[in-house]
């Protein structure tokens, strides 16, 4: 994979241009942190070098002036609210952000939970927190929000939520995801910082889109790509273009929001302190690419990873039409199709081959490995089996697993745990060759590639099961699907394995 993103260059410059906005204020900074805060893998894949906890250890060079806020709305409690990716409700992630951010060294200062009107599920939160000795407070609805300014920027607006006591220059403020009203708990707490006389700021920081790139580079619309359920618009910042005679990019949502906010500001200070949304900004990810080319090519492989995954929610129903004619629009506007993608003709030719569900993996080097559907194991596990063993150097007529050992898992999985596929999966084969690498010094010497997987690409010709697809993700393989089931089983000739 070839470096696109100098990865030391942005720490040290995201972390002093941090600091430098805090000098601007009366040495308080409240930063609207958007996105992920150490697991942004979608930055990794679409920034080659961008290492998915960056932002974390940016933060932990600035620890000794930092404090983290956490923001959960009450809503999203009383809703038992999912990550999508996580599978575990907001509240609980709430309590894995502390725990990881404590054993950071970084300094939790509280949770607000926001949009409070005495529920009882966030009552119950509430309390579970102080009990752990965290500082809870509440934030409150105002009527007409966000374009009621005479309400909101008032004693009846922000003048009723709780004051949030911080004790460090930058205040980090942060959520288990969108709309918990990480904004709102920012300008509230300048309203409460300018009653006592403190001239605090605020600002954002977003990693996407890329400010100061081209409206349609490829790592913009990559990002265009992943909030395509959301309808997220890059646009031209045409306040800053009104202002400055330049051109930047941001996204519809900043743009649309910025009047109110700066009449927000002016109602609080007397005047804004900016004069665009890009203003608000302190993201220099743009500055540290260093390989405009690997990081394009990386970005189109990531619009059409995401289009195959909006054809997937299409088709057992987590998405709607609109959202695939998206990403369509997006792979039309970056010029590529799924042709790009050298493992999706493979995989589909693989199948053709075999007449039945197959797979193909491109290692770094661009050689790719194809498996089939057999009795014995399924298109994903054969495949993973095959390219272990193309990586260890070791013949593929050759047997790592025997038959022998495959059996008696298929009797338990049929016979004792009621699965009517007989087939191995990817994690079981894993196991299987685990066992084997216990007298079989090739299996070990298979086992011992597993490393070389991270970033490989991988197709399918058929939607496989979520095992798989959980098991290939913790092998780090950027995997994609054809948003078909299969639809009968595969006789087995005995080759290919």
């Amino acid at each position: 994979m070839n470096i696109g993103f100098d990865n030391d260059k942005y720490l040290s410059m995201q972390s002093s241009h941090i600091k430098e906005r805090i000098s601007h204020f009366d040495n308080k900074l409240y930063l609207e942190f958007g996105g992920k805060l150490f697991d942004d893998y979608h930055a990794s894949r679409v920034l080659p070098g961008f290492q998915p906890d960056s932002k974390l250890r940016m933060l932990k060079q600035l620890s000794e002036h930092a404090e983290i806020i956490i923001v959960i709305s009450a809503e999203d409690i009383e809703r038992n609210k999912i990550r999508g990716d996580l599978g575990i409700t907001y509240d609980s992630d709430v309590l894995r952000l502390m725990e990881i951010y404590y054993a950071q060294g970084l300094f939790v200062g509280s949770v607000v939970i926001t949009k409070y009107s005495g529920q009882e599920s966030a009552r119950l939160f509430r309390k579970r927190l102080e009990k752990m000795d965290v500082k809870v407070y509440r934030h409150y609805p105002i009527p007409g929000y966000p374009t009621n300014i005479p309400v909101i920027v008032s004693d009846s607006g922000y003048g009723k939520n709780d004051y949030i006591k911080t004790s460090r220059p930058l205040v980090v403020v942060t959520a288990p995801g969108p709309g918990s009203g990480k904004m709102a708990v920012c300008l509230s707490q300048l309203y409460h910082e300018h009653k006592r006389g403190i001239h605090a700021g605020y600002a954002k920081f977003e990693t996407f889109p890329i400010w100061n790139i081209p409206l349609k580079h490829p790592v913009n619309l990559a990002y265009e790509a992943a909030t395509a359920d959301l309808n997220d618009v890059n646009m031209i910042d045409p306040f800053h273009l009104d202002a400055y005679g330049k051109t930047t990019v941001n996204y519809n949502r900043d743009v649309e929001i910025f009047p109110v906010l700066n009449a927000i500001f002016e109602r609080i200070y007397g005047e804004s302190p900016y004069k665009s949304p890009t203003d608000m900004g302190v993201n220099m990810a743009g500055n540290c690419i260093c390989d405009d080319e690997a990081c394009k090519e990386a970005s189109k492989q990531e619009i059409i990873r995401r289009y195959y995954s909006s054809l997937r929610r299409l088709l057992i129903g987590e998405c709607a039409d609109e959202e695939v004619y998206k990403l369509e629009m997006l792979m039309n506007q970056a010029g590529i199709t799924t042709h790009d993608r050298p493992v999706v003709d493979a995989a589909l030719k693989r199948e053709e081959e075999s007449e039945g569900p197959a797979a193909a993996l491109e290692l770094h080097d661009g050689r790719i490995i194809t498996g089939k559907t057999s009795p014995l194991l399924g298109a994903s596990a054969a495949l993973l089996l095959n390219t272990l063993k193309e990586l260890a150097g070791i013949n593929h007529e050759q047997h790592v697993i025997s038959p022998e050992a495959i059996e008696p898992i298929q009797k338990l999985k049929t016979q004792y745990l009621g699965s009517k596929n007989p087939r191995l999966h990817t994690d079981e084969v894993l196991i299987a060759l685990s066992v084997s690498a216990a007298s079989d010094p090739d299996a070990q010497k298979a086992l011992d590639q597993i490393p070389k997987l991270k970033g490989c690409q991988a197709h399918t010709s058929v939607m496989v099961s979520s095992v798989d697809m959980k098991q290939l993700q913790k092998l780090s393989i950027q995997a994609t699907y054809e948003a078909k089931y299969e639809k009968k089983s595969i006789s087995f000739n005995g080759k290919g394995i």
